[in-house]
């Protein structure tokens, strides 16, 4: 964080700073909401949590260095200066839009229903070869999150590639609001969060609510493959950028039974090559050039997020080449197409998110192994009353691709197993009561040669099964 006196901060959340003229003058070095995390000359921000109070740790960040605290009552006799403010959360919200607003950077802002994490890490390794570049971090995408991403930019840093997800209508708008990008990545419109966004069309307005924030001259780096996205050709007035496999535009069948057209990609891939769990070998094309690259990250879903990185590569002047050892350089990241491997058996981790749509990608990826294929698989959730309707659609999937067989969990994925036994009766189907028990009978069935599969939504805790697989 830079340039941020005391006085600066109370001034951008409409707070009382309580402190010596002295002290109100003084600028932090950064910001957390955790009081473990707090190092001398820190703004400490408590937050109050379902079962914790943040504020009960203002002592105690004190006497660790830090240089202030906000709190949303007054503190009787505090050993530092602090900010009293109505409320802490919204409170950091604002700090960071206004920090936002005093940079001198460009932002790429990713959503989508599908891969933004995974094509987070593709744009930022992209982007690495030519600037200084700050990206989300872990699963730092919400409104908390983004707030911190957005304080922990420094001088030095010319690029931040920020991850924003949502849950709900408007918070995409407060997103961007705060991230304020310079390109807007759309990576799909799939099915997720459909408790609260009910509908495709729903999850498209939600995300297409970042558009309103475009910085001046900003513009937007959308999936062409996509129903939903390939007629968006103008967001907040500015021209967009489509990408997709193969450059010609296709037709897609619509939920209405409709064909749809869709774009003309500016950013495309051909001679798609795939090379099982390493990777797919492709050439893209832009602006007239082209190269050939090895996408090091198994199944079709990671060729798309390779061709994000490129067309937001190009818009930021990088050069084919430089493009190119960006993405052959990119690296799996623990729970999103991370394959491990443990006494002969592949481990796919897979297993930090889930929705219908990347459930099914994980499975054409697991279709491709050699030897024997094992999916694990647990429920999705926040799908709304389609929940199990969806989960049976992830059933009818897996049983036209020839995986060996399926263990599963949890009360809607009994509707998976129920469609893959009456579709694939050849597939051997264990279903599990508790993942303890689940875990027993896969550490009993797995043999050398194996390549096993590990995917629900995180609720799931399905990362105890990968850690015993490979430990």
């Amino acid at each position: 964080m830079e340039h941020m006196t005391l006085e600066r901060i109370a001034r951008a959340c409409g707070g009382i700073c309580h402190g010596s003229e002295e002290q109100r003058r003084q600028s932090v070095e950064g910001v957390v909401i955790d009081s473990r995390q707090v190092e001398p000359g820190f703004l400490f921000i408590p937050i109050k949590g379902a079962r914790v109070d943040g504020h009960e740790f203002i002592p105690a960040v004190f006497s660790q260095g830090a240089r202030a605290v906000l709190s949303e009552h007054a503190l009787i006799d505090p050993a530092g200066p602090y900010i009293l403010v109505r409320s802490t959360e919204q409170a950091l919200k604002q700090i960071a839009r206004y920090y936002r607003e005093s940079l001198d950077i460009r932002v790429v802002g990713i959503t989508g229903s599908v891969g933004k994490t995974s094509t987070k890490e593709m744009i930022a390794s992209v982007l690495s070869q030519k600037y200084r570049v700050l990206k989300t971090e872990g699963n730092y995408n919400n409104e908390i999150g983004l707030s911190l991403t957005i304080l922990r930019i420094r001088k030095e840093h010319q690029v931040a590639v920020l991850e924003m997800g949502i849950s709900e209508f408007g918070e995409m708008d407060r997103l961007a609001a705060m991230a304020q990008p310079d390109i807007c990545v759309i990576t799909n419109i799939g099915l997720c969060h459909l408790e609260n966004l009910h509908t495709r069309d729903g999850i498209l307005q939600a995300k297409t609510e970042s558009f309103a924030h475009l910085a001046p001259g900003g513009i937007a780096v959308l999936n062409g493959d996509d129903d939903k996205l390939c007629d968006k050709r103008q967001a907040n007035g500015r021209p967009t950028v489509f990408y997709g496999i193969g450059r010609e535009a296709k037709e897609a069948r619509q939920e209405d039974g409709t064909n749809k057209r869709l774009a003309e990609k500016q950013v495309y891939a051909a001679d798609v090559e795939p090379l099982g769990l390493s990777g797919t070998r492709v050439t893209i094309h832009a602006d007239g050039e082209k190269f050939s690259v090895e996408v090091p990250l198994a199944g079709e879903h990671n060729i798309y997020n390779a061709l994000a990185a490129t067309a937001v590569g190009r818009q930021m002047g990088l050069s084919m080449e430089e493009i190119r050892r960006g993405i052959s350089q990119v690296r799996p990241i623990a729970g999103r197409d991370n394959v491990l491997e443990k006494d002969g058996i592949t481990v796919i981790d897979d297993c930090y998110n889930a929705n219908p749509v990347s459930m099914m990608a994980a499975l054409d990826v697991l279709a491709k192994a050699s030897g024997r294929s094992i999916a694990v698989l647990g429920d999705m959730g926040e799908l709304g009353e389609q929940e199990r309707e969806l989960h049976a659609a992830v059933g009818r999937h897996f049983a036209g691709k020839g995986i060996n067989a399926l263990f599963c969990m949890g009360p809607l994925s009994a509707e998976l197993a129920r469609e893959v036994r009456a579709c694939s009766p050849g597939t051997e189907i264990m279903e599990a009561e508790t993942k303890e028990d689940l875990i027993a009978a896969l550490m009993d069935y797995k043999k050398k040669g194996d390549t096993i599969l590990v995917k629900a939504s995180h609720f799931m805790g399905f990362t105890d099964i990968v850690k015993e697989l490979v430990k």
